[in-house]
């Protein structure tokens, strides 16, 4: 049968609309780069003696580049590995010596794996997704600054601090635009659940729940 005009440009433009569709289906794999913002919320216990009742420690927010691997392994579901370059936070004082300001830094990896469930189908535009998430937080660069001395050892040598590494479970809230068959636009929220304690060389502890909200931006291509 002899196609008209109008009969090739409505399956045109079908096609045009649909092309997204096989980019989200099984078996397909995205990589995504971006920046992700963490925003520890901090519920510090007190440092170990001796020391000040109630000395606390809050921890500043950062952000570093992400990348992020992806399969489909149903039309629905999907597999994440996400990770980033390290973040530097700065370590300030909080409770009874909320004034000093800074009293170190510290540097974390946080690499996470998600299992994913995305919403509607696989030729939606627009699809919303949850993840649960298992983390691994690993410290680096620890660093006390004089202010940490004065407080802990003063007219003694700088005092040292090391961070344990945490695992922590992660949940997870997205949306994936599509802007074409490979390429799209991706925006998500990952809950951390992170307790991890430091230690300092003068032989004092601190247990701390991090707990960060993270909240990324990120461009995909799917092969």
């Amino acid at each position: 049968m002899k196609m008209t005009l109008s009969s090739a440009l409505a399956l045109t433009a079908l096609a045009l609309v649909a092309s997204p569709a096989s980019a989200q289906s099984a078996g397909t794999i995205s990589a995504k780069i971006g920046y992700n913002q963490i925003i520890p919320q901090v519920r510090s216990g007190d440092l170990s003696a001796p020391s000040v009742p109630g000395t606390k420690i809050d921890v500043e927010e950062a952000g570093a580049p992400i990348f992020t691997l992806s399969y489909m392994v149903t039309d629905s579901f999907s597999v994440e590995f996400y990770a980033g370059l390290g973040y530097k936070h700065d370590v300030v004082g909080d409770g009874a010596i909320a004034g000093v300001g800074k009293i170190g830094s510290v540097q974390q990896i946080s690499p996470t794996l998600f299992a994913q469930y995305r919403f509607l189908s696989a030729n939606s535009m627009v699809r919303p997704y949850v993840g649960l998430g298992l983390t691994y937080a690993y410290f680096y660069g620890e660093e006390g600054s004089a202010a940490l001395t004065a407080l802990t050892n003063p007219g003694g040598t700088p005092t040292r601090m090391e961070a344990d590494d945490a695992w922590g479970i992660s949940p997870q809230i997205g949306a994936t635009v599509n802007v074409d068959r490979n390429w799209f636009v991706d925006v998500s929220v990952i809950k951390s659940f992170l307790t991890n304690k430091s230690h300092l060389s003068t032989g004092q502890s601190i247990e701390t729940k991090l707990d960060p909200l993270a909240v990324n931006l990120s461009v995909g291509y799917r092969f």
